[in-house]
């Protein structure tokens, strides 16, 4: 489980859009692991295991708190976007800018990219997590790159998640 932790933080880090909280989650995600211990089936992935319980225990937070997520939701409006080309900016803007980019993706498209795409995680596996088809979250993965690369041209994608 202690190899986990940096990916449960990073995970945490993308549901949550912040650090005490993403450290008050992987706490809470260990927490429930190791009082669920026995539910974990042997030959099954550790990793994929945390992040259901993590991704279960962020939307039950989100559930009881309607106000943080209003709060959420007007961060992410006003999120300022860069203004400079590409070729101009430093390794830290693009990736900077590259973040602001995901965040202005829809929820699930977020978490798809982000379970995919930088928790390395299979389609069948992140599909396990979020308790959806591996066709539904190839799907998601793959409208999340589309409209990341519209976003990137400066363009407004189009609102379907599903």
């Amino acid at each position: 489980m202690l190899k986990a932790l940096p990916d449960l933080r990073g995970f945490a880090r993308f549901l949550t859009r912040d650090a005490v909280t993403a450290d008050d989650l992987v706490q809470d995600t260990v927490v429930r692991a190791l009082a669920a211990q026995t539910q974990f089936q042997p030959g099954t992935t550790l990793k994929a295991w945390l992040f259901t319980i993590q991704r279960n225990a962020f939307y039950e937070q989100r559930r009881r708190s309607s106000r943080e997520q209003e709060i959420m939701q007007d961060v992410e409006m006003d999120m300022p976007l860069s203004t400079e080309t590409p070729s101009m900016q430093s390794a830290r803007d693009a990736v900077t800018d590259l973040g602001e980019l995901i965040w202005r993706l829809p929820d699930l498209l977020r978490e798809a990219i982000i379970l995919v795409g930088a928790q390395e995680l299979s389609y069948d596996e992140a599909a396990c997590i979020c308790n959806v088809p591996p066709g539904t979250m190839k799907a998601r993965v793959s409208r999340a790159r589309s409209q990341l690369s519209i976003l990137a041209d400066g363009q407004t994608p189009q609102e379907s998640t599903h």
